[in-house]
């Protein structure tokens, strides 16, 4: 059985560290070079690093605060943000990027997943979606860090983008980001269980018990989270003693 991953996520804005809930009500969560080097000693599976205005502001990734972070990273380390196209992906992997994220310029280009794909493999091409439930209950995909609703479903485009070479798949519930109230069950157990990559769950994750009830109700391969771990509510270490005793593989 493959075990199941812990991620901490670094969301970068102006070099550093944040955290919002929501998408909104940003608030400073330290320096991602000490941060990273901290959960990688602390027994994190991987690391995830967005730099979540890089779309917005029309820039690529802080290349060179990558290439920082990766020094002192023993782990799997996803980068995203402002990759668009197979160059922007090059200069990541040779920072020390091991995965690339791509979300709004995937959706722009379904192509950029296939080219990427055939260039690093599959397993180097994570597709971020950012999701939102609407009062209609469906799940619908945003771009542009959020700001942005399209009319397509969340499983829709999920499935599509596997089918064109995306390895991963990095869902973030908005509805729970933040707010430490547990993931989104639902869709995460409808991608687990219908597409044929990893699933990392991200939003809302507060409790250990969330984590277990992702795992085991959400089916997902991974949960990722963000605040918990910055400001030290929950140590990494304590979650996989906590979700091994509940009888859930994880890498101790």
């Amino acid at each position: 059985m493959l075990t199941k991953r812990i991620i901490p996520c670094l969301d970068i804005k102006d070099g550093r560290t944040v955290k919002g809930t929501n998408f909104v009500d940003l608030r400073d969560a330290g320096d991602p070079v000490e941060l990273g080097a901290f959960y990688a000693e602390q027994g994190a599976d991987e690391l995830v690093f967005l730099d979540i205005t890089a779309t917005v502001e029309k820039r690529k990734t802080l290349h060179e605060l990558v290439k920082r972070i990766a020094r002192y990273v023993n782990i799997p380390f996803t980068v995203g943000g402002g990759v668009s196209s197979i160059e922007d992906a090059g200069v990541l992997l040779n920072s020390g990027a091991d995965k690339v994220s791509i979300n709004t310029a995937a959706y722009k280009n379904s192509q950029l997943i296939a080219d990427l794909a055939n260039e690093f493999g599959n397993q180097f091409v994570v597709l971020a979606i950012d999701t939102k439930q609407e009062d209609d209950g469906e799940w619908y995909v945003y771009l542009n860090g959020g700001r942005t609703k399209t009319a397509t479903k969340c499983f829709d485009w999920a499935k599509y983008a596997v089918n064109l070479g995306a390895g991963e798949i990095l869902l973030t519930s908005m509805n729970n980001d933040g707010t430490k109230k547990g993931f989104a069950i639902d869709i995460t157990k409808q991608l687990s269980e219908n597409l044929a990559v990893p699933v990392i769950a991200s939003g809302g994750g507060g409790t250990m018990e969330h984590f277990v009830d992702v795992f085991n109700n959400g089916k997902a391969d991974a949960a990722l989270a963000a605040s918990i771990f910055h400001f030290k509510e929950i140590a990494i270490r304590d979650l996989k003693r906590y979700l091994y005793n509940k009888q859930i593989e994880v890498r101790i």
